[in-house]
């Protein structure tokens, strides 16, 4: 059996067959079946970070684009104070230019998530819900990925004259409890936005292929389905 088709028999028992139960699960201690796995999610994080890490892979991408803290939109005084009355969009595009800066290194950190994932990790996924992959990522590599992105959004932040204004600000704002402590930094601010992004399109990456395994065909699906009943 190729590798293409050996990833596709993967997926297509994890979307559509009983492999939650009885030999189908045990059939998870096979060296082929996890390493099938593995590839599959690769390409679903791989897919995520080039999206991504493109240019306007945040900005023009409503499901990911990082706008301004809720608390700096309520008036025209916070945006006085914080020189964003004509900035306010230079600033929107820097914060999501620095997470697309970023995403991009995620790559290598996630790969090696993939595969230092335990039989028991793949049982998991296999037995949890539509996003069992994603949590499965989150788990593993968020708090590596925080470390890795935070110096790369302070760079390419620190590139805008406003990103000093918003600091000063909203320390000043989150100290009498108007902004959220998490948004009182312009780059750990992105940051998180940055890793909400990137989890948001692993998501959506992992329903494609839960869907619609490799985009196979519905005559190459049945044949799977045939080889994985013998």
């Amino acid at each position: 059996m190729n590798r293409r088709l050996s990833i596709a028999t993967v997926f297509v028992a994890l979307v559509l067959s009983p492999i939650t139960h009885g030999a189908g699960l045990d059939a998870l201690s096979s060296k082929d079946s996890v390493a099938g796995l593995k590839a599959a999610l690769d390409q679903g994080a791989t897919r995520a970070v080039a999206s991504l890490g493109a240019t306007d892979g945040f900005l023009g991408n409503p499901k990911v684009k990082i706008p301004l803290p809720p608390a700096l939109k309520k008036g025209e005084k916070a945006f006085k104070l914080l020189g964003l009355n004509d900035e306010a969009e230079d600033l929107v595009t820097a914060m999501n230019r620095a997470a697309e800066a970023a995403v991009p290194q995620a790559k290598t950190l996630l790969v090696d998530s993939v595969r230092q994932m335990s039989v028991d990790d793949a049982r998991q996924i296999l037995t949890g819900g539509d996003e069992a992959a994603t949590q499965f990522f989150k788990r593993s590599s968020y708090d590596k990925l925080a470390a890795l992105f935070l110096p790369i959004v302070r760079q390419t932040t620190a590139k805008t004259n406003v990103a000093q204004q918003y600091n000063e600000f909203a320390g000043q704002a989150a100290k009498y409890g108007l902004l959220d402590a998490k948004d009182a930094k312009v780059e750990e601010y992105v940051t998180r936005k940055a890793l909400d992004g990137l989890f948001v399109m692993i998501a959506e990456e992992e329903r494609v292929i839960r869907k619609d395994p490799l985009g196979q065909s519905s005559k190459i699906l049945k044949n799977v389905f045939g080889a994985i009943g013998k």
